[in-house]
Order: C-alpha cells, then structure tokens, then sequence
C-alpha cells in the first residue's frame, strides 16, 4: 500500500529534474501507480474513500422501528431500558454484550433526529458589575477540632470579573448565616457590586410565612448597600455557575493546604478560621491586579453594617420556663416565667433580652435538634418537685455528662423509691458549686464503688476542692529515653557500612 511520504519522495525527485522512472524507483512506487498520482497531484490519504459501509449485519434492523416509535413520542426513553425490553419480547435474539451498539444506535438517533437540547451562552462579565454567593458543604474534608468532627458550610462570595473571593463559617443556608456571610465579604473587598448573584435561597426555607419573611428581609439587606438581585431558576445550578466553579476550586485548594499542613485537625475552632483567612488571602494575590481594577468601579460601602440578627419580640416564657423559636424550644431561668421577652436570633447564637438588658446567650439549635434544657434553669423548683423528674419531658437533657447518667442508673439500684430525689440534689450541688468537681466525684466514687448519695457527693466535692488532688483520668507519663533510639540508629548505620 502506497503511503503518503512516498509519493511526496516521487515528487520531489522529479522537482528535482530526475528522470521518471528513476523518481518511481527511489520512491519505491510501480511506473504505472506512480502515473496516478501524478496525473491527480493527490497523496493516498486524499484518495482514501470514507468508510460508509456495513461490515455486518444490522441486528436491529427489524426491531428498531418499534423502539424509534416510542422515541418519537418519549425522546426520555433510555437505551439499557429499552434493550431490557427487547431482551424480553424476542427471548435469546439480543445478547447482553450488544449493549453498547445499541446505546450508540440511541445517542445517533438523538444526534439526528432528536430535540433541540439545552444550550449554555457563554457570559461576558464586566468589573463591578456582578458578585455571586452561595452555600456548600465541607463536610468531605474531614476538619475535626479537637479531635470532633466538625461538620459545616461555607458561605462563599466571589466578584465574577476579578475572581476575589471569601468565605464564612456557617451551619445553615439561614438569613442569619446569609446577612452575616454577605457583609463580611463586602467589608472585607471594600466595596460594592451592582448586582448580587444567589440561587434560590428561600426554597431551604419550609415554611411559607418564614419564606415571606426570609424574601423581605433579604431585599432590605440589598437595598442597605444599594444593590439589585438576580437569582437562578429553580434546578439551574449553572445561572450561578461562577459561584458553583469556584466550590469546586476552593475545596481543592483547601484539601492540598490541608496535605501540606499534615493534619486536619485543629485545637480550636478560630485556628481553623485563621487557617482559611490565610487561603484566601494566598488565592486572591493572584488576582491583586485585576482585583484593583474591579475595586475602582465598585460602589463605595454604607456608613454601617446591617444588624446580622433577627429580632423576635413578645416571646412568651412558658410555664416550663421555656420559649420556643422558630419550632426549636430553649430554656431560661424560671425567674422569667410567664414574662414576655425579646430574642436577637443570630447565625450561631441567640440573645434572650429582657427590656435592653441582655440576660441569657444560648446556642443556636440545627438540623434535627429541637430542644436544649439547661438543668441550671430550673435545678431550683424540681428539687422542690422530685416526683415530677421521672416522667419530664427533656429528662435526658438533666444529665450533663454520662458519669450522670451512670450515677443515677446506680441509686436507682440502690434506692429505687429515693432515688429521683438524691440525684437532684446532686445536679443541684453540681449548678451551685461546679459541674466539673461534681463529675470528677463521681468519677471517684463509681471507680472505687463507693456508696453514691448526694451527702457523700456534696462531701467529697468540698474535699476536693480544698485539696486540689489532680483528675482522677490523669495518667503519669514517665519521660521517654530517646538514646534507645539512637542506638538503633547508629547500628543501621553500621550495618549499611
């Protein structure tokens, strides 16, 4: 078979004023093949006829008919599903390794005759014109603090021309988190763009008067910095794409400092939050000159920030010396019963103010959490009522730490009748005095089985706190002698001499 490079050695020995035999038989070419190409002036590639035939038969021939009917009217209709159709109505005709001929016959058929599909412009971006945020998980990561998973999200800002970008912590797509999240990232840039770029925030809102309320406090969140919002069109992650395109490259970047830093985990959460600053700070000198560029069209900043917290007023305490916020139940002191307060909702707290004084600061509940009872409000009316601790509502919020709860599973051995009341009177030492000695006594006495009442626990409590005697966990580690090592060390050495 005659190949391209030598005819092109049969042309240019003849160029080259060699006789035509002589370029045929350098070229190693017959005379007579040699005169077709150049009567055509074309290279064997050119002549080469496209393969358009059938090396086989069509095993889909008499059936495909059928199939492309219902194509027509359901174009949704997926290969495997349809082959496992055939498979059944012609028994034995349609082996399994047939599969991929018939999924290509599919992808031709929608090539040629099917629907118009989707089609993505791209967007022409202009500096300060568009910044876009949204939320995402870290979960993937595998951060820990202290050696707890610490399960969170991200809100993520990022201006589309320059690519500047930032992040806040943050635990739900709520308006707090949001608010929060927004400001920190203007203040931080230092200006701000025309238009905000979000998807559509309220749908993880449930609630239709809280989607309302979430939709007006949004919009007065945008006219504080004079801005217009835009927001994707339900399951189109791609409108928000410049947001969803920098998730996926932040996370990345995250995971290789976290390679390179050695370890995932961090003593406490703020070195975590300075771990990340400095991330962005590394990602956004990258993008310093055209960041600058954006900077000077941005719009300058208000005078202030926008309050970051929701304020709920008129909640009633209830009897149980609770209130209820947005369906998540908190307790405060039983001073405040029957009392009408006012609670600042935060992203990651809330403030319980009655009149201007601030007088409890809770954690905020998420996800499936629905209560949290803190035994220190009401320890002083159930001692008064121990008949009423064993069918409490949040009895399993009454037990702090699992040496509590272990503790009461022992006087309900010891004394079934008296039990509820001695274990009272013990959580009750443990919020006048200190809830640590407390579990540190415990500790002592279940290691020791000791008898557990709460005159014993109120008196070894005082004893140790008097005595200061160290934990009762804490193990002596002697000094490690590292010249073993060393002499490990030295005989490899030897040996590798």
């Amino acid at each position: 078979m005659v190949k391209d490079a030598q005819v092109k050695g049969l042309f240019r020995n003849m160029s080259a004023g060699k006789p035509f035999y002589v370029s045929a038989q350098k070229a190693d070419i017959c005379e007579n093949t040699a005169r077709k190409y150049v009567r055509r002036q074309r290279f064997p590639s050119d002549l080469k006829q496209p393969h358009t035939w059938r090396t086989r038969p069509d095993s889909f021939f008499e059936v495909w008919p059928r199939v492309e009917a219902i194509l027509t009217d359901e174009p949704h209709f997926e290969a495997k599903a349809a082959f496992e159709w055939l498979q059944r109505e012609y028994p034995g005709k349609f082996p399994d390794n047939q599969l991929r001929t018939f999924q290509r016959r599919f992808r031709h058929w929608h090539a040629t005759k099917g629907s118009a599909r989707e089609v993505f412009f791209d967007q022409e971006h202009k500096p300060g014109e568009l910044g876009a945020s949204d939320f995402t998980w870290l979960r993937d990561l595998g951060i820990t603090i202290a050696g707890i998973p610490f399960d969170h999200m991200l809100y993520h800002y990022v201006l589309t021309w320059s690519n500047w970008e930032h992040g806040t912590i943050c635990f739900s797509e709520s308006f707090e988190s949001l608010s929060a999240g927004f400001q920190n990232a203007l203040w931080r840039c230092g200006g701000v763009p025309v238009t905000h770029r979000t998807d559509r925030l309220s749908a993880a809102v449930n609630n239709l008067d809280e989607k309302r309320d979430f939709t007006i406090r949004y919009e007065a969140l945008l006219r504080h910095y004079s801005m217009s919002g835009q927001k994707t069109n339900p399951n189109s992650g791609n409108e928000n794409g410049d947001a969803e395109q920098r998730h996926y490259r932040l996370k990345r970047a995250i995971e290789q400092a976290l390679i390179l830093r050695g370890s995932r985990d961090f003593l406490i959460r703020s070195d975590y939050e300075r771990f990340l600053d400095q991330l962005f700070d590394r990602l956004n000198e990258g993008r310093k000159k055209r960041f600058e560029e954006e900077l000077r069209q941005l719009k300058p900043l208000p005078t202030r920030r926008l309050a970051d917290y929701t304020e709920i007023r008129d909640v009633l305490v209830g009897k149980g010396s609770t209130i209820t916020v947005r369906k998540k139940v908190y307790s405060v002191h039983s001073r405040l019963r029957d009392e009408h307060v006012t609670v600042r909702l935060y992203a990651e707290y809330l403030e319980v103010l009655f009149g201007a004084a601030v007088v409890e600061k809770l954690p905020r509940l998420r996800g499936a959490d629905n209560h949290r009872i803190n035994y220190r409000h009401i320890i002083d009316w159930l001692v008064r009522k121990p008949g009423a601790f064993a069918n409490y509502r949040y009895r399993t919020e009454l037990f702090p730490t699992s040496h509590f709860r272990i503790a009461y599973d022992l006087l309900r051995e010891q004394s079934p009748v008296q039990a509820d009341k001695e274990y009272l009177q013990i959580l009750y030492c443990a919020a006048r005095q200190s809830e640590a000695a407390v579990n540190r006594a415990l500790q002592k006495i279940i290691s020791e089985g000791s008898t557990l009442t709460a005159a014993s626990v109120a008196v070894l409590v005082q004893w140790l706190e008097n005595n200061g005697i160290p934990h009762v966990t804490d193990t002596p580690v002697a000094e490690v002698n590292l010249s073993q090592y060393d002499n490990l060390l030295g005989f490899e050495r030897r040996m590798a001499l």
